[in-house]
């Protein structure tokens, strides 16, 4: 049975950090992509960042870009969200996603092409 289980989430002030963390289990790493997903209320959930596990290549959202970091910790299965240098405006529900998808796909950062998420965790910035 394939599960995903985010922890990490919080309260921090704008120019904080947080590091996000997604366990996962149940998954064969071929062709796996994983990611990191947000929404934020009366919003559509957005892409934040991918990894296509097997090779390495990473994708932000460029709202994120050299603010936060995927990165993933193969021995233990689990994928990681550094948020650097939070705003406001990053405030959401943080979904961790995966799926088996080419790597083109996975670059694409497209949620409707997951089928496993977790349960999601929380991010607050307050203004």
């Amino acid at each position: 049975r394939v599960q995903l289980v985010e922890s990490g989430g919080g309260s921090v002030q704008a120019g904080g950090s947080l590091r996000l963390s997604c366990a996962a289990s149940g998954f064969l790493y071929q062709r796996l992509c994983m990611g990191w997903f947000r929404q934020a209320p009366g919003k559509e959930r957005e892409a934040v960042a991918t990894v296509y596990t097997v090779s390495g290549p990473t994708y932000y959202a460029d709202s994120v870009k050299g603010r936060f970091t995927i990165s993933q910790d193969n021995a233990k299965n689990t994928l990681y969200l550094q948020m650097n240098s939070l705003k406001t405006e990053d405030t959401a529900m943080y979904y961790c996603a995966a799926d088996y998808l080419a790597q083109r796909s996975c670059a694409s950062m497209v949620a409707g092409r997951f089928s496993y998420w977790g349960q999601g965790t929380q991010v607050t910035v307050p203004s």
